[in-house]
């Protein structure tokens, strides 16, 4: 079962999106420079539709997406999940970040408005980085469209 570590409310892990962040426990990559280390362990509050619900409906007023960050070790749950979301609460726009090389054949792109895919590499960067393995894409139907990143200035 995936578990909520904790949550916030962020403007810039998604282009243009409102996003309530969800934090996943129990990640299996354990990328090296991780700047989350805390979510290897495997500890937080169930991550189920009647506690996902709750979340959402408290900061629907304010954000426009929902974003799964991580839970790797069950694709599975989080296309439920998004799946559930998107049944539930029209016009709200799911997210899933993922440390996977590939996504993986549980997952139903069109669950998701926005995916990224690929473990953090320290010497490669992340995904403003010109060098990154990382990558974000926009969903369109079963489509998917790359989103490329500026590089941060300083």
């Amino acid at each position: 079962m995936l578990k909520c570590y904790n949550f916030d409310i962020v403007c810039q892990e998604i282009p243009e999106e409102v996003t309530l962040a969800i934090n996943i426990s129990a990640c299996p990559n354990r990328c090296k420079g991780c700047h989350s280390p805390w979510l290897w362990k495997d500890e937080g509050v169930p991550l189920d539709e009647s506690f996902l619900s709750l979340l959402v409906e408290k900061y629907l007023s304010g954000i426009t997406c929902v974003c799964f960050m991580g839970g790797d070790q069950a694709p599975d749950e989080v296309n439920a999940l998004a799946a559930f979301l998107k049944g539930k609460f029209s016009g709200l726009k799911t997210a899933w970040y993922s440390g996977l090389e590939e996504i993986p054949s549980a997952i139903t792109v069109d669950n998701f408005d926005f995916i990224k895919i690929g473990p953090y590499i320290e010497e490669l960067g992340g995904l403003r980085s010109a060098t990154t393995n990382q990558r974000l894409y926009r969903v369109d139907g079963s489509s998917l469209s790359q989103i490329a990143f500026a590089p941060k200035n300083g």
